[in-house]
Formats: structure tokens, C-alpha cells, sequence
């Protein structure tokens, strides 16, 4: 057998690898077989970005086998028939294979072919990890977690991260934080743990504002898409007290939700933190496989002192447990480690689980040979800035 992503390659054979379209049926088949793929490299996820055009894209040996896949969304230039590919957290690979030109090339010929003038990838890597305790310790006045010794640094990542920089390839963002996914995540893992080492990880804080919540009298209960707006109505008071903005409708997470669940019931899921019958917190939850994401998350801004945020975190990490998850990925976390800056308060919540830090290898990028399709990327980036 040829191989080159998710199974090991045979050192006997060397065939050229060819990309082509697949079908939904055939692409969904390769997924099966690769529980750890985002849910970005999902089917569904087109249908969430449904003003990007899209394509399931599958590389083959010449026995025909699917060696590798990825979802590829094209945004259109305006004015022009070109496009930007992307290719969210993905595409699905064993990217610990060095020859990675054996895939790359291809890839780049395909979406030329399909009139892309630049590319976006997002490999799955990692690239460091600092624990808890290390990430708290590292706090201070001007502190970014880069300025940290790693608690580990991923091989494959930093080897990767070599080899496409050889390439011409571009990490996207800045220094420190990523660009249109985060770079830098905060995990917990649950491989091997009981619920009572869980627990037990959760620091005093935590386990104390827990006990608070169900002492209160808080529920924990899934909602339904009927939910939604209430969500977000609790989204947008939550984007107003911590300073930030998603850009998102209410219109965007009602499809989403639609469309995952269509997808597979329950990918999505609304959990509510009810108190005296009124929503106090609302976070959503995303599984695919092996892996689950906590990927949205509002609440009120009175009546905090009963602690819903955190019974509702509490419940999805159990229940992300019980769908046998290797980890809970509780998504985005600033860079800095400065307890005066604004957003340092959302990474010392999730420091309390006791989870880590992760860095992944993040966004890169690079132009289509050709000046014109250089010039086209930059004119990209400066539309993109505007926006």
C-alpha cells in the first residue's frame, strides 16, 4: 500500500500522490477513520461558511486509496475570478511524515488549477505546552507566555514549522497570537483520568465556586435551538463587560447549530446554567470523534455570585468525559501573562482547571507563484485589513 497521511509511509515505494475531488460520501468515510480531525475539516463547516465556495479535496496513491483529505473554502477576490483557499485547521494529516512536498506540491497544482492566487492551512501540531502551574508562575508586568520555558516543546511541530518555513510558507498573525483561529488554546486533558482526578486537577477556586453554584441551587440542563436567542442575547452582554466582539448574528448560530446536528445529532450542544428559572450562562459545545471543544460561552452580568460559568464547565468536562474525549479544549487564550491587561482574566479562569496552555503550530500562508499572484495576495491582505 502507498501512504502518506494518517497511515505510516512504506519506504519501498515512492509513487507521485494526486489530489482530486471527493465526494461527500468519500470524505466522510476518511473522517471516520480519523477521530482527532477538527470539527472545521468537517462537512458541515462549509455549509456554516456558506459564502465561501468549498470543495472536499483527497490525496491517492495510484491503487486509489485516500491517503489524506481536507476541506478547502474559496473566497472570491472581488472584481476578479480568483480565489483565497483555506483550509481551517487543516487539512487532515499525519504531519509528522517529512516529505511533506509529496502532498504539498500536489495540493498547490490542484487549487492553481481551481484559480487560487494564495493558500491557508492550518496544521494540527502542536508546537508548546506549558502546564498550569508553570503558565501562573510565569505571570507578571509585561510578561507574554513566550517569555516562559516551555513545560514541553512537540518535535513535530517545531519540525514542520521548519520545513514549511523552507518552503516560502508564512506564519499568519503576529508573534504571539494567531489570526483567524487561535493560536495559542487551552486544553485538559481527560485520557486516562477518573472523574475524581478531574476533580481533584480543578484548583480550590473552582472546586469552591462549583460547590457554591450547586449549593445555590444552579441547574445545569441542555437547551435547544428554541434557546438560541436568549444565548445570545447573553452573548452580546458578555462581549460588552470583557471588551470584545465576535462579529457574530444570531442568524450565524442558529445555522450552525442546524447544520451540525443535521450533520450528526448532538455534535452541538447548548448548555444552560439556570438559576430560580432564569438563564444565567449559556455555553455551547462541539464533538466530533475523540476530541470536544467548548466553544462559546456568555452570561449575565447580575447574580454572579452563584457561579453558573463554572457549573456548566463542570458538566460539559464530565460529559466530555463520558464521550471518551482524550481532552476538553476550552479554545482561545491570550498570550500575555500580564494580570493588569484586560483579556489576562479569561486565561487565569481556564488556568484554574488545571489544563494547559497549548501553542499550536497555527495559520500559514503563501502566495501562488507569479507576480500577479503575489500582487493579488498582498491587494488580499490590505481588503482583508480594511474590513
Amino acid at each position: 500500500m502507498c501512504a502518506l497521511l494518517v497511515t505510516p509511509a512504506r519506504q519501498d515505494q515512492d509513487h507521485e500522490l494526486r489530489v482530486r475531488t471527493l465526494s461527500v460520501p468519500e470524505y466522510q468515510s476518511f473522517l471516520s477513520r480519523t477521530p482527532a480531525a477538527s470539527f472545521l475539516q468537517h462537512p458541515s463547516w462549509a455549509r456554516v461558511k456558506d459564502l465561501w465556495r468549498s470543495e472536499m479535496v483527497g490525496w491517492h496513491c495510484p491503487g486509489g486509496e485516500i491517503e489524506g483529505a481536507g476541506l478547502v473554502l474559496y473566497r472570491q477576490f472581488p472584481g476578479t475570478r480568483k480565489y483565497f483557499a483555506y483550509l481551517p485547521e487543516g487539512p487532515v494529516a499525519d504531519w509528522s511524515d517529512p516529505r511533506i512536498d509529496r502532498w504539498l506540491d500536489p495540493l498547490m497544482r490542484h487549487l492553481r488549477a481551481a484559480g487560487a492566487f494564495a493558500v491557508r492551512i492550518g496544521p494540527s501540531p502542536a508546537y508548546r505546552r506549558w502546564d498550569a502551574a508553570t503558565a501562573k508562575a510565569g505571570t507578571g508586568t509585561g510578561r507574554q507566555i513566550s517569555d516562559v520555558l516551555a513545560t514541553e516543546v512537540d518535535p513535530v511541530g517545531a519540525a514542520l514549522a521548519d520545513r514549511l518555513r523552507t518552503r516560502g510558507w508564512k506564519r499568519c498573525g503576529g508573534e504571539d497570537d494567531g489570526d483567524a483561529q487561535p493560536r495559542h488554546v487551552f486544553r485538559v486533558p481527560l485520557a486516562g483520568r477518573t472523574l475524581d482526578e478531574l476533580w481533584s486537577g480543578l484548583n480550590q477556586e473552582w472546586r469552591r465556586n462549583v460547590r457554591k453554584a450547586d449549593k445555590a441551587g444552579v441547574e445545569t440542563v441542555l437547551g435547544t435551538s428554541a434557546d438560541l436567542p436568549e444565548f445570545y442575547r447573553l452573548l452580546r452582554i458578555t462581549e460588552e463587560r470583557d471588551g470584545f466582539r465576535l462579529g457574530r448574528s444570531l442568524a450565524y448560530y442558529e445555522q450552525q447549530y442546524r447544520v451540525l446536528n443535521e450533520e450528526q445529532p448532538g455534535r452541538m450542544r447548548l448548555y444552560l446554567g439556570v438559576h430560580r428559572g432564569e438563564i444565567l450562562a449559556a455555553h455551547t459545545m462541539i464533538s466530533t470523534g475523540s476530541r470536544v471543544w467548548y466553544q462559546t460561552g456568555a452570561s449575565a452580568d447580575h447574580r454572579r455570585e452563584v457561579r453558573p460559568s463554572n457549573a456548566l464547565q463542570w458538566r460539559m468536562m464530565r460529559d466530555a468525559h463520558a464521550l471518551g474525549a482524550y481532552e476538553y479544549d476550552m479554545r482561545g487564550v491570550p498570550s500575555t501573562l500580564d494580570p493588569d491587561e484586560r483579556s489576562f482574566g479569561l486565561l487565569r479562569w481556564k488556568l484554574g482547571t488545571g489544563g494547559q496552555v497549548v501553542e499550536t503550530l497555527g495559520e500559514w500562508e503563501i502566495p501562488m507563484d507569479g507576480v500577479a499572484n503575489t500582487a493579488l495576495y498582498k491587494a488580499f491582505q490590505a481588503y482583508l485589513a480594511r474590513r
